[in-house]
């Protein structure tokens, strides 16, 4: 059987064969009306002569390829039983599903391999806006412990894949550190297996995030491009393989200890959702991971409110009188939430004692924190809270208390990142301990908003606690409890809203965003790397989810200095929020600020629905385009950013990528931000210019002079028939109006 799934330019063309699980035929650009010859013709014309050398070329392989079909490759399922047998599963007699559920076509396909009494079943989906997800289940079927076929079944690997064009020789992931997260990296697509992994029990500062294949020089707007994503939240793998038969494929899975996931008779392990994203350039890969996450119930539904947080503006240095102050300074300013940061808690005046005491500190509060909460509500604003739930502080009651809460190898532990341990979650009582304590706060306080942070990695991570598998690697079921705590707290306040930080942008991915309401992309403020980093985390998640803030004029990580115009335009195309002492900032700050924030919040309908775009420039020209697009076409606004010199001046005519062809705009600047242009372009003048966009996403607009570490925010309205302004009103469902 053969079938023809499609959805929002997507074809996804499936063989459904009873020797082996979905065999992929086509997955990208949509083919159009397909009948059942062609689909026999489809498989003649992809099959290979292998002659007698069926285990040299594979015809029909599956998105879970097995050695015994004559898979000679990277192995996408590893399973062994503990006793020795059964290393290698042959998995017939499969049966498929095809259905229609909730907005996506969905295959499921069920086999068994009999001998070894091992039951593997995929789930593939093809969802509403094109992209596929993908996950595998493995089940012990054995009825008891006994005989060879019942001793417990160890899983070592799920990985399936799906393949790419043959004709992609270039791929693209990303790299970076603590500080500098998400930065694109190309390399060639050669022979062999690219090989990406994350061991510290989060995806890491350095996450490949999408590991992308295409034709070399694929870009934002141009070349077909296809993706894959991990979606867990623990240690991670992703591959791009390029075999010697000439296929090329890209998997991802989760990335276990040996040991880790040990099925006893009737367990099933079920693999993380492996997400693939194809489109004619990356800002279409992109927008069908955006489209996706905003169909999520869990996606907010309100306008996402600036927020003040207190870190780079006191640090540990808690006190009622300074914090009043700097709520009333935020709140004169248009700020909507007020989240007071690290140092509230137990003994914490500093990063060495107290963490996981959540108890307000009698010493920096003397009473409790009520009185600032109260009075930020007075003003108008939201309450948050930091926590750091999944560590602690060998200084602190929790762990003198609980010794065996605290993951170790059992022969020393772990090498300490601010003086921090791992809490484990799956220790008797520690997760019931966590969601009472915390619910208790955010009940007791009235709190609207957590950022949980998560700064250290899991290292040695095993479990110690009695009632645990005492010694077993423990990052599988503490990324499990995890997600069970965050589903808790939402369950009982349905309001509540988190956001995922790990030391930054360490914990970012599709299965942690499936729970939470934002993400801190980086501990890095400062405007000028931020531009790089947010656009490798917007290249998985909207704007509306990404954190991105006002930091100080002289950066807190980097010591670089730059005008409030360049920190507030970078901060307002994401979630904006605002990281510097308010109180010490000069007047004439203050009000450019505060004219920044009442900017984003009449543009975050647009800024937080819109589709998000992004212009080809050389490699080496220190200029970005960006820009979001109404998905109407009927409104559009772009940041033009200078990071340094560019080569040539005057410049070229750069284009405003993504406007509808067959309308005709209005562009014009949408702020002077605060300065004016010393070499302006004409275009920049107060009547603007009116131009089809045809020509201003082809060839657009010539550049006035910026000088390096500023940007321009620019503005296209479309026009109606009577060449008056037509801008529909934008959709409340994911960042609401102002």
């Amino acid at each position: 059987m053969t079938v023809h799934l499609r959805r929002a330019g997507t074809s996804l063309v499936l063989d459904l064969p009873t020797d082996r699980f979905p065999v992929v035929r086509h997955w990208g650009t949509d083919l159009g009306p397909f009948d059942g010859a062609a689909f026999t013709d489809l498989a003649t014309a992809q099959a290979t002569s292998t002659g007698d050398n069926s285990t040299w070329i594979t015809n029909d392989l599956p998105v879970l390829p097995l050695p015994h079909l004559g898979w000679a490759g990277r192995p996408a399922l590893l399973l062994h039983r503990q006793d020795g047998s059964a290393f290698s599963a042959h998995v017939t007699g499969i049966a498929h599903a095809v259905a229609a559920e909730a907005g996506a076509d969905v295959v499921r396909s069920v086999g068994a391999d009999p001998v070894h009494a091992i039951g593997v079943a995929t789930e593939l989906r093809l969802e509403a806006c094109g992209l596929v997800r993908v996950r595998v289940t493995v089940t012990n079927r054995a009825t008891d412990g006994r005989g060879p076929q019942g001793s417990p079944l160890v899983v070592g690997e799920v990985t399936p894949v799906l393949p790419v064009p043959a004709d992609a020789s270039e791929l693209l992931d990303m790299a970076g550190h603590h500080g500098r997260e998400r930065r694109l990296v190309r390399t060639p697509f050669t022979a062999g297996t690219r090989l990406r992994e994350s061991w510290e029990g989060r995806p890491g500062h350095d996450a490949a995030t999408w590991l992308a294949a295409g034709r070399t020089g694929f870009g934002w707007r141009s070349g077909t491009v296809h993706g894959v994503h991990p979606a867990w939240s623990g240690n991670t793998r992703s591959v791009a393989l390029n075999t010697s038969q000439g296929l090329r494929l890209l998997g991802a899975g989760e990335l276990l200890h040996p040991g880790e996931v040990v099925l006893d008779p009737g367990e099933s392990y079920t693999c993380p959702w492996a997400v693939f994203s194809w489109g004619e350039g990356l800002d279409e890969l992109a927008g069908r991971a955006h489209a996706w996450l905003r169909s999520l119930p869990s996606h907010p539904a309100r306008p996402r409110p600036v927020l003040l947080n207190t870190w780079e503006a006191v640090y540990f240095d808690h006190d009622l009188g300074t914090l009043t102050a700097l709520a009333d300074e935020a709140a004169a300013l248009g700020v909507e939430r007020f989240v007071v940061d690290d140092g509230w808690f137990g003994s914490r005046r500093d990063d060495r004692s107290g963490l996981g005491d959540w108890w307000v500190s009698p010493d920096a509060w003397p009473q409790g924190l009520e009185p600032l909460a109260e009075h930020v509500r007075g003003l108008g604003m939201e309450f948050g809270l930091w926590f750091e739930p999944e560590m602690v502080n060998a200084d602190s009651d929790l762990a003198r208390a609980h010794p065996d809460w605290i993951l170790s190898d059992g022969a020393g532990g772990a090498p300490e990142h601010r003086n921090q341990r791992v809490l484990d979650l799956t220790a008797p009582g520690a997760w019931d301990h966590l969601r009472d304590t915390m619910s208790g706060l955010v009940e007791r306080l009235g709190i609207a908003y957590i950022k949980w942070d998560h700064n250290s990695p899991l290292l040695t991570a095993g479990h110690q606690a009695a009632g645990t598998r005492c010694g077993a690697p423990a990052v599988h079921d503490q990324t499990l409890a995890y997600y069970r705590l965050l589903d808790a707290l939402h369950g009982r306040f349905p309001g509540l809203e988190i956001e995922s930080c790990a030391g930054g942008g360490g914990r970012i991915d599709l299965g942690v965003t499936e729970r939470v309401q934002r993400v801190w992309a980086s501990d890095c403020n400062d405007a000028h790397d931020r531009h790089d980093i947010n656009r490798g985390t917007m290249l998985l998640l909207p704007p509306e989810l990404v954190g991105t803030h006002v930091g100080n004029r002289r950066d807190h990580t980097t010591r670089r200095e730059l005008d409030i115009s360049f920190r507030a335009g970078t901060a307002l195309w994401g979630h904006m929020g605002v990281e510097f002492d308010l109180l010490s900032a000069p007047e004439p700050e203050r009000r450019a600020l505060a004219s920044f924030i009442a900017l984003h919040k009449r543009l975050r309908p647009l800024l937080h629905s819109g589709v998000l775009v992004h212009a080809d420039l050389d490699e080496d020209e220190p200029l970005r385009i960006q820009g979001v697009v109404a998905a109407d076409g009927s409104d559009a606004l772009y940041e033009i950013a200078a990071l340094g010199q560019p080569l040539s001046w005057p410049a070229a005519p750069r284009p405003l990528p993504g406007l509808d062809p067959a309308r005709t705009y209005h562009v014009r600047l949408e702020t002077p931000l605060g300065e004016e242009l010393r070499y302006g372009a004409p275009w920049t003048r107060p009547e603007g210019v009116v131009l089809p966009g045809a020509y201003l996403s082809a060839t657009g607009l010539s550049l006035p002079s910026i000088h390096p570490d500023h940007l321009l925010l620019v503005r296209a309205t479309a026009l109606g028939p009577d060449r008056a302004p037509a801008i529909r009103a934008h959709s409340t469902a994911n960042g609401g109006s102002s």
